[in-house]
C-alpha cells in the first residue's frame, strides 16, 4: 500500500467507514456530492422521507419452523440446486437454455399458460418467462413480481439469483389456486447480469418497455434479488455510504426493501404488510438511484418506464459472503442460507461481489 502523503491521498471517515480521498478524482467527488446531498435531505426532514417505515422490525429469536415451513425450506433448496448448480448465462448458453426450459415447465405445472417473450442479441435468442394470474375485481391493475435467472459469468449463482427464482416458483405454486383482486404476473427475467445490466438488452427492460408501449397499468413491481444469506455476526452488514451504518444494523440478519422516491408509497405499503405478518427482521430505505446498490436489479428497468418498483434483497455485495469448505447442514453449499423465505419469521462484475461463487 502506497504512502498516503506521498500519493496525494487523504483518508476520510464517516461513521465506521473510511475511504481514500484523492483530490481531483471524479469518482470521489461524485461520492462526496451524493453523501452531501443525503446529509442535506436528512437535515431538511429527509429522515421521514427516506428512512421512516410503518411498523417495527422483528427483534429476538426466530420462532421454530413449522412443518409447512420445513417443507418449504426443502422445496426451495431443491429449486436452487435445479436452477443454479452450474453457471448459466450468455457464455454458457446451452445451460441458460436448459434453465429457461426448466422454469417454463415448472411454471406451467400451475395450470396457467406461460408466455415466452423472445428477443435476440448477437444471434442468440433469450427468453423472459411470464405467468399471469388474472385479477377478479381490478384486472387492469397489474402487480409484477420478478427475478432474473441468469448468473454472473463463471459462477452458478445459487444466491444471485437462484434464491430469487426459487421464491418465484414457490409463490406461483401457492397463489395459482387463490383468487386476487389485481392481476398478478410472475416473471423470470433473462440477462440481468453484465454485460447486459443497465442496457437495452437487459431482459427486464425489454419487458418493461413492452408494458409501457401497451399502456399497461402496472401498479407495483417487486424484484426478488439475492435473498439467501444472513448472519448475526457484528460487522457482517456494510453499506454504500458510511453514514448509513449509524442508522441501520451492522448485523446482516435482515431482509431489506429498497425503492426510489417515486416508489416511496409502494415501499411503505409492502414493508408495513410484511411486518404485520412476518416474524423476521426487516429494514427499508427510499434512495436515489445515484446511491450504489439502489438500482442494482430488475426494478431499475421499471423505474425507467415510470412504474413504481422496489427490490427485496439481502443487500448482495454489502453483506460479504464468507466461504467455508464445509457447508452448514441448513445452508446451501458456500454458506447461502434460505431462511429469509420462512413464512413466519433479498454494469460491472463487482456490482455483485458475492453472486454465490
Amino acid at each position: 500500500m502506497g504512502d498516503r502523503k506521498s500519493s496525494g491521498v487523504t483518508r476520510w471517515g464517516l461513521g465506521r467507514a473510511k475511504f481514500p480521498l484523492k483530490w481531483g478524482d471524479r469518482g470521489t467527488i461524485r461520492r462526496l456530492m451524493i453523501l452531501g446531498g443525503l446529509l442535506i435531505l436528512l437535515s431538511l426532514g429527509g429522515y421521514r422521507a427516506m428512512i421512516w417505515m410503518p411498523g417495527q422490525s422483528y427483534r429476538g429469536e426466530l420462532p421454530p419452523l413449522t412443518p409447512a415451513a420445513e417443507a418449504l425450506a426443502t422445496e426451495l433448496r431443491a429449486e436452487v440446486e435445479a436452477i443454479a448448480s452450474r453457471p448459466h448465462n450468455y457464455v454458457t448458453y446451452p445451460e441458460l437454455v436448459r434453465v429457461a426450459q426448466y422454469l417454463e415447465t415448472t411454471l406451467a405445472q400451475t395450470g396457467y399458460p406461460v408466455e415466452v417473450q423472445e428477443y435476440t442479441v448477437a444471434d442468440q435468442a433469450f427468453h423472459n418467462l411470464i405467468l399471469e394470474i388474472p385479477g377478479q375485481t381490478k384486472p387492469d391493475e397489474i402487480v409484477v413480481v420478478g427475478a432474473h435467472y441468469d448468473s454472473v459469468v463463471g459462477v452458478p449463482g445459487a444466491n444471485d439469483n437462484g434464491s430469487g427464482v426459487a421464491a418465484i416458483l414457490a409463490i406461483a405454486r401457492r397463489l395459482a389456486n387463490q383468487e386476487s383482486d389485481r392481476t398478478l404476473r410472475l416473471i423470470a427475467f433473462t440477462n440481468e447480469e453484465p454485460p447486459f445490466f443497465w442496457t437495452d438488452d437487459m431482459g427486464s427492460l425489454v419487458y418493461a418497455k413492452r408494458c409501457k408501449a401497451r399502456q399497461e397499468n402496472i401498479v407495483a413491481m417487486l424484484s426478488l434479488e439475492t435473498m439467501g444469506y444472513y448472519s448475526d455476526t457484528p460487522g457482517s452488514q456494510t453499506y454504500p455510504l458510511g453514514l448509513l451504518d449509524r442508522i441501520y444494523p451492522i448485523q446482516g440478519n435482515f431482509i431489506s426493501f429498497v425503492g426510489n422516491f417515486a416508489s416511496a408509497a409502494l415501499v411503505r405499503q409492502v414493508v408495513g404488510q410484511f411486518r404485520a405478518v412476518a416474524q423476521f427482521p426487516s429494514e427499508a430505505a427510499i434512495l436515489p438511484n445515484a446511491v450504489a446498490g439502489a438500482g442494482w436489479s430488475d426494478h431499475w428497468s421499471f423505474w425507467q418506464q415510470g412504474y413504481p418498483a422496489l427490490m427485496v434483497t439481502d443487500t448482495a455485495p454489502f453483506r460479504p459472503l464468507p466461504l467455508s469448505p464445509l457447508p452448514h447442514p441448513r445452508r446451501h453449499p458456500r454458506q447461502t442460507q434460505l431462511r429469509s423465505l420462512r413464512p413466519r419469521r433479498p454494469g460491472l462484475r463487482n456490482r455483485h461481489s458475492n453472486p454465490d461463487q
